[in-house]
Parts: structure tokens; C-alpha cells; sequence
């Protein structure tokens, strides 16, 4: 059965890998990719559309809009981009926000909605590279995730399972299985098996309680 997707990203970060034919791509250009793709499937994409101006509106009013197309979805996907932060104070920015949004319930004219399965989605950067994020170990066979690149919300929701798998390899501590709340998948294998990831965070989600969640910004 199909899921109503909510995606947050930073629209302008052009600090992507080039997508064929188009010319400064920015994250709007990967987000309109996956929106063509769920319109072909079982799912129903709950963004805003690209032509969908919300320029001119209060902070207050997209707040608003933004807010029912999220409390109406089930599972949140955040595009991790390299220049997805700035010097912005976390809390005047919208992905936090929209992450913390869907980690809460929310209740609106009688109706509750439950947290929402996030999955995290990494973008290349302009070299064509992930390891702004992720870096293998060979080793110890592992990855490293630079989670102080990422907003609070999102890097506290990222190594919290209460009771994780770990070892131990040259001084560090390796976690193994499903150790976030926020699964990662880099794009080149999340968009070729959409649904396959999707599945991923939902079985997290349904077993949310084994993990410590922080809800706010």
C-alpha cells in the first residue's frame, strides 16, 4: 500500500553532483526526480510542488501550509546536502522544523497524527562525493558518519537505539544493524530501489519505542 511522502530539503543548495541537461542544479532538481517517481507508483507526494510560489506568504502561513502536508504524511524523506545549513540560527530554519514536525503528534480538529518514519537520503556534492557525510573505514569494514555537519534534530535522531550491536575496532566503538531512528542511503542506491528504503524506515518506525527520539528543534 502506498505512503504519503513528505520531503524537506534546502531548495537553492547547488552544492550538488550536475544532473544531465540542467544547468546549475540545485536539490530542487533531485526532489523533483523522486516527485516524478512517487507520481508513477503507489505513493502520494505531500510536498510543495515546484511551481508552488511561497515567496511572498509569512513565515507563520507556510508554517501552516507546510504543516497539514506533513501532519497528512507518514513518512518524511530529508535530502542531505553539503551547503544544507547556514549561519542561520537552527531554529529559523525550515528542515529543522519540518523534521521536528514530523516526529511529533500533532493533533488538528479532532484528528491525531503519530510520528512519522524518517529516512535520510545523501546527496553527491559538486565533486561527485558523499564523504562531506559518509566515509568508509576498510579497516574495520565500517562507515563513519559526519553527523556534526547536520542539523541537532537530525544527529541526535542518528546513533540512538537503546541497545545497539556494537564492537569494537582500532579504539572505536562499530555499530551494526538498524542504530538510527533516521536511516541513511545515499542517492545512487535509494533511487533505483525507492521502495526498498521506504520499507527500511517503516520497520523502524515500528519499532520506534527502542529508541531515544528528540522531537524538538
Amino acid at each position: 500500500m502506498g505512503k504519503k511522502i513528505f520531503v524537506s530539503y534546502k531548495y537553492a543548495d547547488n552544492y550538488v553532483r550536475a544532473l544531465p541537461g540542467i544547468y546549475n542544479t540545485t536539490v530542487r532538481d533531485y526532489v523533483d526526480i523522486l516527485q516524478n517517481k512517487i507520481d508513477l507508483g503507489d505513493h502520494i507526494y505531500k510536498g510543495e510542488d515546484d511551481g508552488e510560489d511561497l515567496s511572498s506568504l509569512a513565515d507563520s502561513t507556510i508554517g501552516s501550509k507546510l504543516g497539514d502536508k506533513i501532519f497528512d504524511s507518514t513518512v518524511t524523506i530529508v535530502f542531505i546536502s553539503r551547503a544544507m545549513k547556514d549561519n542561520t540560527p537552527e531554529n529559523d530554519q525550515w528542515i529543522p522544523w519540518e523534521v521536528s514536525y514530523s516526529l511529533r503528534e500533532q493533533s488538528r480538529e479532532g484528528k491525531v497524527s503519530k510520528t512519522n518514519a524518517v529516512l535520510a537520503v545523501v546527496l553527491p556534492d559538486h565533486f561527485n562525493s558523499y564523504e562531506y557525510f559518509l566515509q568508509y573505514n576498510p579497516e574495520c569494514n565500517s562507515t563513519t558518519y559526519m553527523t556534526n555537519n547536520l542539523f541537532t534534530i537530525l544527529r541526535e535522531n542518528m546513533f540512538n537505539q537503546k541497545n545497539p550491536d556494537t564492537r569494537p575496532c582500532n579504539g572505536n566503538t562499530i555499530y551494526s544493524g538498524y542504530f538510527s531512528y533516521i536511516y541513511s542511503v545515499k542517492w545512487d542506491d535509494f533511487i533505483g530501489s525507492i521502495d526498498k528504503y521506504i520499507n527500511i524506515a517503516l520497520d523502524i518506525w515500528r519499532n520506534r519505542d527502542n529508541y531515544n527520539l528528540r522531537k524538538s528543534v
